[in-house]
């Protein structure tokens, strides 16, 4: 039997009465400095772990600290009923490096200004963390017959190396009739979003040595190889900078395209380019129609130049030819395009056109792409309308989440995205932030998910 409407006559209250404990417990995470990809910060890791299960264990979850071969995860249970349904939770608590010189106060301590939450991992992905685990404490409080399991990773930023070992060890235990992860971005403010889809990434280095030392350019110029010079020669062969086409022979041979409802769904997002514009803080784009923008997001591939080592780089020009260059590139993959295929293609031509270069290949996540109707999603349509007032559109994400294909592969069961994230909440950039709005609204969200999960099993 659907639980009476009454279920939520407290919703609001609870919420409302929740705001300082969760600021204090987002506080505490964020000013904990969890970067995964930096080994000295082993111990912060650690420490946000046993932080984190804290909390569970007083929100009522049986908690383990599992360990892997990596960095643990926190793993939380809180189980009603033999016969009830399961729906289990991802987050994670790792966090992106802050080192950018644009921040306008220290990225490791929290700052509430009014409605707005500054910090590093505020929203990526500490906040809708905290938000998730407060629409638990709804649920369980009111009794609502559904068991509720919490992921907790803490290497997602690193490319979750220890996570596939996670879940191969523990199927019993984090085995769920549904998942639902919130690490995603919404496309507009006031316009919620759900994500079906995740583009793939597949990284590599190239490496390029045409001599032993610093050599005079006077001297040796005009004979001397430059192998700054050359990697940039390779990589314009690789792809257009001015349109973003990869020139890689049969790089879109595999890519599933969009279809028009799809597109159409795009569109209903709320997307325009002056707010994307604004929100990445961008002076200009390609020239590209909105929906295909929109396409080129979330549901096309990429070549992207990260960075290049080599040379010079203090004040003035020091005339030498350096004798060695690196370039750290990515590839952004769709449906229904491989990680080891992608790599194969770039590392031939690549080979094809400079012998010399030498390619490292990085870290590779497999795209995903799970349905955007049946009884799941629909449960996730109606929970965000409920906890935002405005129907969801159903979208892509241009990022990553390699434990959502791990997942996927094991688990096997329907995965839902119910993200909170907004485009000015600076993802991965400087002055990271969350806010209470989406916070709010997503306790709600959460609370009305479970009786969702638990009418539709009834």
């Amino acid at each position: 039997m659907p639980l009476p409407a009454s279920a939520f006559n407290a919703l609001d209250t609870y919420v409302q009465d929740s705001r300082q404990d969760f600021e204090d417990m987002l506080g505490q995470l964020v000013e904990v400095p969890s970067i995964s990809m930096d080994p000295s910060h082993k111990s912060d890791i650690q420490r946000c772990a046993v932080m984190a299960g804290q909390y569970l264990q007083n929100f009522g979850f049986q908690v383990e600290i599992v360990a892997t071969p990596g960095n643990p995860v926190v793993f939380g249970e809180f189980h009603a009923g033999d016969n009830y349904p399961t729906i289990a939770i991802y987050n994670h608590l790792d966090v992106q490096p802050a080192q950018e010189p644009e921040w306008r106060k220290d990225p490791f301590t929290f700052v509430i200004d009014g409605d707005r939450y500054d910090g590093r991992g505020s929203t990526d992905d500490k906040g809708p963390a905290m938000t998730a685990l407060f629409g638990t404490k709804y649920a369980i409080d009111n009794g609502f017959p559904v068991n509720i399991k919490l992921i907790w990773e803490l290497e997602e930023e690193s490319g979750s190396p220890s996570f596939e070992s996670f879940i191969k060890n523990n199927l019993a235990k984090v085995k769920a009739d549904v998942v639902a992860v919130s690490d995603t971005i919404w496309i507009s403010r006031g316009q919620p979003a759900i994500p079906y889809g995740l583009r793939g990434l597949q990284g590599m280095t190239l490496h390029l040595e045409t001599h032993a030392t610093d050599i005079h350019s006077g001297t040796t110029g005009g004979v001397a190889r430059n192998p700054i010079g050359e990697l940039c020669k390779v990589i314009a062969e690789c792809y257009d900078a001015s349109t973003g086409k990869v020139k890689i022979p049969g790089f879109y041979k595999d890519v599933k395209a969009a279809t028009a409802a799809e597109i159409k769904s795009f569109l209903d997002s709320g997307f325009t380019l002056k707010k994307f514009m604004a929100a990445h803080k961008m002076k200009s784009t390609r020239k590209l129609t909105t929906a295909q923008a929109l396409k080129a997001i979330f549901a096309m591939p990429t070549f992207e130049v990260h960075g290049m080592v080599g040379g010079y780089t203090g004040p003035g020009v020091k005339t030498v030819i350096p004798p060695r260059a690196e370039a750290k590139i990515s590839m952004r993959l769709v449906p229904n395009m491989t990680t080891s295929k992608t790599f194969r293609l770039a590392e031939k031509f690549i080979k094809s056109r400079n012998k010399d270069i030498k390619i490292v290949r990085e870290n590779a996540l497999e795209p995903y792409l799970g349905p955007f109707t049946g009884p799941y999603a629909d449960a996730g349509r109606r929970a965000m309308e409920f906890g935002f007032g405005k129907k969801p559109a159903f979208t892509r994400e241009g990022g990553s989440i390699g434990a959502v294909v791990t997942m996927k592969n094991y688990l096997k069961v329907p995965i839902v995205f119910l993200g909170l994230s907004l485009p000015e909440h600076g993802y991965h950039a400087p002055n990271e932030n969350y806010d209470w709005g989406q916070a709010s609204g997503g306790m709600k969200m959460f609370a009305k998910y479970f009786a969702e999960i638990a009418d539709m099993k009834s």
